[in-house]
């Protein structure tokens, strides 16, 4: 078994296989904690990882008459999370929630939201409404 070993002074890299898993499992478990966090606060959540052609909703939550895509982003920082988010990733999410809603018939007249959740080591969620 050989190891890729990187340039002088740095650890070896992982396989990517192996480093695509364990950032697949950090995702899972940061989108859990987000849901967690957003039924604590009263909200319903009705998907989680909805994919579709356009891109992927992390979560899809109501409460009241406002329905809400919730972007989750974990990372090392508040700083880092909070600039994590692109203007390129702002449009799939847009266009994947209208593609969420034109399936649900019940939820058109809903007001529309897009929420952050930032997962930080060390910190309680941080849930900012129409952060997207």
């Amino acid at each position: 078994m050989s190891v890729r070993r990187g340039a002088p002074g740095r650890e070896p890299d992982l396989s990517s296989s192996d480093e695509r898993r364990g950032r697949y499992w950090r995702g899972v478990v940061a989108e859990w904690l987000a849901a967690l966090w957003m039924i604590l606060k009263g909200y319903r959540i009705l998907a989680r990882r909805w994919k579709s052609p356009f891109g992927e909703i992390d979560l899809v939550a109501v409460r009241g008459n406002t329905l809400v895509f919730v972007e989750v982003k974990h990372r090392a920082s508040l700083q880092a999370a909070q600039s994590s988010i692109s203007s390129r990733q702002r449009k799939r999410v847009y266009r994947a929630a209208e593609a969420w809603i034109s399936g649900q018939a019940y939820y058109h007249e809903h007001e529309i939201r897009f929420d952050l959740v930032f997962i930080v080591p060390g910190l309680w969620p941080r849930h900012i409404i129409g952060g997207l």
